[in-house]
């Protein structure tokens, strides 16, 4: 099993990242290893996700800082994509059902 991030998780990462470097370095480097943390659990079990409004789209929250980290588990591919990467208080595009 692989991680892949689509383009708009990637500058979901940066703009964070650049967001808590700017306030605080060991701030981001706690939410990032939170953020890392979780990407590895989901390795383990990528169905550990709850589904989402949008088809075959999940979401799992990190124990600490609770980011929402929306994802799609590709089996044949052997591939978790990651879509997008938010704080909870930002907008999202997708929804529990």
């Amino acid at each position: 099993m692989k991680l892949r991030f689509t383009p708009r998780a990637i500058e979901n990462i940066n703009e964070l990242a650049d967001y808590l470097n700017e306030r605080s370095s060991s701030a981001a480097r706690n939410v990032r290893a939170a953020i890392y943390e979780r990407l590895q659990t989901l390795l383990m079990f990528p169905r550990a996700g709850r589904r989402q409004n949008a088809e075959d789209v999940r979401k799992v929250v990190t124990r600490r800082y609770r980011y929402l980290i929306y994802y799609m588990h590709d089996e044949p591919g052997e591939e978790i994509i990651i879509l997008n990467i938010k704080h909870p208080a930002e907008d999202r595009e997708h929804e529990d059902p």
